[in-house]
C-alpha cells in the first residue's frame, strides 16, 4: 500500500513541478512584455502567474505530507492533509475570483480610460492561453488518474490563469478597436467562474472532512462484492467515508452461527482481499463477524447472557446430580441475543459413567435438557459421545 502511495506522490509532484516551471516562464515573460507593450492588464496577469508558484509549492508540500506512512500520531495515515490542502486551494481560487471581480468592476467605473496597449501584448496573451490550457489539461488528466482532488484543484487553478489571459487578449483587442470596457466586463464573468470552481472544491472537501458517506451507487457496488464472497450470509452496519483518495470502510459480516472463530475471521479477510483487488482505492477495512443480524438491537446493544464460566458451573452441577461426578468434556457455546445453544463433546470417561448409571446417551441428553430448561437463557443442547 505504501509503495502505491509513494508512486502516486511522485507522479503528482512531477506534474506540479512542470506546472511551476511553466508559471515561472510565462509570469516573467508577461511582465516584461507588459512593460514594453504598455499593458497593465498583461503585467497583472504575469503577477497572477507568478502567484501560482506559491500554490505549486503548497501542493508539493501537502503531497509529501499526505502520502507519509501511518505513525503513532496518525494511525489512519495522513490523507486528510490532502483534503485540507484542497480546501486551502479552493479558498485561494475564491479569493482570486473576488479580487479579479473587484478590479474589473473598478475599471468599468473608472473616470480615466487606461492607455492603449500595443500588439506584442496580444502575442504574449495568446502564448499564455496556449501554455496554461495545455498544463491544465495535462494536470487534470493526471489528477483524475490519481483520483487526487488536490491535483484536480491545482489544474483548475491553471485554468484560471488561462482564462485571465483570455481576458487580457480581449482587453487588448477591444482597447485597440476602441471598445475599452470589454476587458472589464469579460473579467467579471471569468471572476464569477473562478469563484464557483473554488467554492465547489471547498464544498466537496468539507463533505469529506465531516465523514460524508460514499455515493449510494458506489456503496451498492461494494455491498454486492461483499455478498459475493463465499460464507457471507449478510452484510449490515455498513459505513463508508473518504480520506484523501482512499475509501475507508466498516461493516458487520454475518456468517453461519456454528462456524469457528478462525473460519469466520478467514471469511472476513477474504472479503477485504476481494474488495481491494476489485477497487483500487480501498484503504482500511474494518469488519466485525456476526453469527446473527445484530443491527436490530441498535448501537446501544450490550450482551446480557451468562459467561462461559457461569454456563460451565450450571452444567457441571447438573452433570454431578445426574452422573454422581463431573466428567471431562468440551463445551461449545453458540450465543444469540436471547438464548444460548450448547454442544457437549464428551470424553471416553462418559461411557463408563453411563454404564454405571444405566443411562443411554439419549437419556442423558434428555435429562440435561430437562434440568437446564428452567434457565431463561437456555434453548437447546446436543451431546456428542466418542465411539467405543
Amino acid at each position: 500500500m505504501q509503495e502505491q502511495l509513494d508512486q502516486r506522490r511522485r507522479a503528482a509532484e512531477r506534474v506540479t513541478i512542470i506546472g511551476a516551471v511553466l508559471d515561472t516562464v510565462l509570469g516573467v515573460l508577461k511582465i516584461l512584455i507588459g512593460v514594453i507593450a504598455n499593458s497593465s492588464a498583461l503585467i497583472a496577469d504575469g503577477i497572477h502567474s507568478l502567484s501560482d508558484l506559491l500554490t505549486d509549492f503548497m501542493v508539493v508540500a501537502v503531497l509529501r505530507l499526505s502520502h507519509r506512512a501511518p505513525d503513532d500520531s496518525h494511525p489512519w495515515g495522513h490523507g486528510r492533509f490532502e483534503t485540507v490542502g484542497t480546501v486551502a486551494l479552493g479558498v485561494v481560487l475564491v479569493g482570486v475570483g473576488g479580487a479579479m471581480a473587484y478590479d474589473s468592476v473598478s475599471l468599468l467605473f473608472a473616470v480615466e480610460h487606461p492607455p492603449l496597449p500595443t500588439w506584442p501584448a496580444l502575442l504574449a496573451a495568446a502564448l499564455s492561453i496556449v501554455g496554461k490550457e495545455w498544463i491544465f489539461r495535462y494536470t487534470l488528466k493526471i489528477g483524475k488518474k490519481l483520483q487526487s482532488d488536490l491535483i484536480i484543484a491545482n489544474a483548475w487553478h491553471s485554468r484560471t490563469d488561462a482564462l485571465s489571459s483570455i481576458v487580457v487578449l480581449l482587453a487588448v483587442a477591444g482597447a485597440m478597436a476602441g471598445v475599452w470596457w470589454l476587458d472589464a466586463l469579460a473579467a467579471v464573468l471569468v471572476a464569477l467562474l473562478v469563484g464557483k470552481i473554488g467554492w465547489d472544491l471547498v464544498a466537496k472537501s468539507v463533505t469529506e472532512l465531516v465523514d460524508t458517506a460514499l455515493p449510494e451507487d458506489r456503496v451498492e457496488e461494494l455491498r454486492e462484492q461483499v455478498l459475493s464472497v463465499d460464507g457471507v450470509i449478510n452484510v449490515h452496519s455498513f459505513k463508508s467515508r473518504l480520506m484523501g483518495n482512499q475509501s475507508l470502510l466498516e461493516m458487520h459480516l454475518q456468517v453461519a452461527p456454528h462456524l469457528s472463530a478462525a473460519e469466520g475471521h478467514y471469511i472476513g479477510d477474504n472479503v477485504v482481499c476481494k474488495l481491494q483487488n476489485r477497487f483500487d482505492n480501498i484503504g482500511h477495512v474494518i469488519f466485525h463477524i456476526d453469527t446473527y443480524d445484530d443491527e436490530i438491537h441498535g448501537d446501544v446493544f450490550c450482551p446480557v447472557m451468562p459467561s462461559r464460566r457461569e454456563v460451565s458451573q450450571h452444567l457441571d452441577a447438573t452433570m454431578s446430580r445426574i452422573l454422581g461426578e463431573n466428567p471431562d468434556y468440551e463445551l461449545i457455546l453458540y450465543y444469540h441475543p436471547e438464548f444460548i445453544d450448547l454442544d457437549i463433546k464428551a470424553s471416553p470417561q462418559f461411557h463408563q459413567l453411563l454404564s454405571h448409571t444405566g443411562l443411554s446417551a439419549r437419556e442423558l441428553e434428555e435429562q440435561l435438557r430437562e434440568q437446564l430448561s428452567s434457565l431463561n437463557w437456555f434453548r437447546k443442547l446436543s451431546l456428542w459421545l466418542p465411539p467405543q
